[in-house]
């Protein structure tokens, strides 16, 4: 199992800069916003049918609940939680994971990126997917903003639906 520390990784030295401690902990408070939420959902997909469509699924349910800022916070939290408890338990929150990536438009800051690479890179390469939502985010920001290629490994990032496909 991997871990990574969320405060310490947030604001240690390496490829992404360093964030302000007022942004970490913006971070924090909006991701606690969602965790129960989240937690609950997590759970009642774990015993439910792997291979239930996401809309039908307690997460679908709880994205579809959410506005953007809130799919911010919930993908934050699971990619969060999926980085520090990264095992074969985590297969719920990597298909929410991926589900948001898919999202096209969330409007992903890239503070909210760097903080994503940051656990990513900490976490190393046990959790695989643990550049997935990371990548897709930075596709979203303008051009300007993104982190430089040569910090990404290869790692594929689902494709993106249209608004109108529900999935």
């Amino acid at each position: 199992m991997t871990s990574v520390a969320g405060w310490t990784t947030a604001s240690t030295p390496g490829a992404f800069p360093p964030l302000p401690r007022a942004v970490a902990q913006s971070f924090y408070r909006r991701m606690r916003a969602v965790a129960p939420a989240a937690v609950g959902a997590i759970e009642r997909d774990r015993t439910g049918d792997p291979e239930q469509r996401f809309p039908d699924t307690a997460c679908g349910r709880l994205v579809g609940s959410l506005d953007d800022a809130g799919l911010r916070a919930l993908g934050m939290w699971t990619h969060h939680w999926c980085m520090r408890f990264y095992d074969d338990d985590t297969r719920v929150g990597r298909r929410l994971i991926r589900e948001l990536a898919a999202r096209p438009g969330l409007g992903w800051t890239a503070d909210e990126v760097r903080w994503m690479l940051r656990e990513s890179a900490s976490a190393g390469p046990a959790a695989a997917d643990r550049f997935t939502l990371p990548r897709a985010a930075a596709g979203q920001l303008p051009p300007a903003d993104r982190p430089a290629l040569g910090l990404w490994p290869d790692v594929e990032v689902p494709r993106q639906r249209r608004p109108d496909q529900s999935g």
